[in-house]
């Protein structure tokens, strides 16, 4: 079978996996912190003295776009927008530490602080707990504080303080679950220069426009290899009926 069916299939395969990544994109317009994926084909070469005159391709998730995203005023007192590239630090599903530029946080029932999407915030001593019906505020720093039920509100007591990250000199790359990670495992150590604003979130830092132009783009590049599959078809068939000629 001719080679260029292998090499049309190969960029077909990358261009649903593009469209995965695309669609993930968009799908998540809307989501607070939310960071782009960047995919990227490369192409795979086969290195002997062969003239190359056909290469497979392969596409990945390269890495996420670590651009900003608008920060909007919301009042709310357990909303922040981490300042700079600094992130939260949060616990994964399997225990993991992951960071997060999500800061719609809230307390879940079993008094844990946690972001929107239910992944607890982690402090300096682990998850944070927050006292029943005490009144919550996040200072600048980071500084969990609460204020007891007939409290005094201008004396408000530090329970922990979240652990703010920055990834500056250390490989992260994005996760299934939404969550980055250092590269080979390991843990961020605690920024403590590190800024939130309060009463205010940041939102999915995906152009819209943009995705919709890469999913025609993609879909065009998906239309032409399948075009290639059919002149390889041709060209096979071609083949085989000059063979045939007495």
């Amino acid at each position: 079978m001719d080679r260029l069916i292998y090499t049309a299939y190969s960029g077909l395969r990358g261009s649903l996996s593009a469209q995965t990544a695309i669609a993930n994109n968009l799908a998540n317009a809307n989501t607070i912190g939310f960071r782009a994926e960047r995919a990227a084909f490369e192409a795979q070469t086969l290195k002997g003295p062969m003239l190359e005159v056909r290469a497979p391709s392969a596409m990945e998730v390269k890495d996420a776009d670590m651009t900003a995203g608008a920060v909007v005023q919301t009042g709310r007192s357990l909303d922040l927008a981490v300042d700079g590239k600094a992130m939260l630090a949060v616990q994964a599903d399997d225990g993991s530490e992951g960071y997060t530029r999500r800061g719609d946080l809230m307390v879940s029932p079993s008094g844990l602080l946690q972001t929107g999407d239910g992944h607890l915030v982690l402090g300096n001593g682990g998850p944070i707990s927050i006292p029943t019906s005490a009144s919550v505020s996040i200072s600048p720093d980071g500084s969990v504080q609460v204020v007891a039920p007939g409290g005094d509100p201008k004396a408000p007591e530090t329970v922990d303080r979240i652990k703010l990250v920055s990834p500056e000199g250390t490989q992260i790359a994005k996760s299934v679950d939404g969550l980055f990670r250092v590269v080979g495992d390991g843990a961020l150590p605690a920024d403590l220069d590190a800024r939130v604003t309060t009463g205010a979130l940041e939102q999915s830092n995906v152009n819209s426009a943009q995705m919709l132009v890469e999913m025609i783009e993609n879909q065009r590049s998906f239309d032409m290899r399948t075009k290639m599959l059919t002149t390889a078809k041709d060209l096979d068939e071609g083949g085989a009926a000059l063979m045939r000629i007495n």
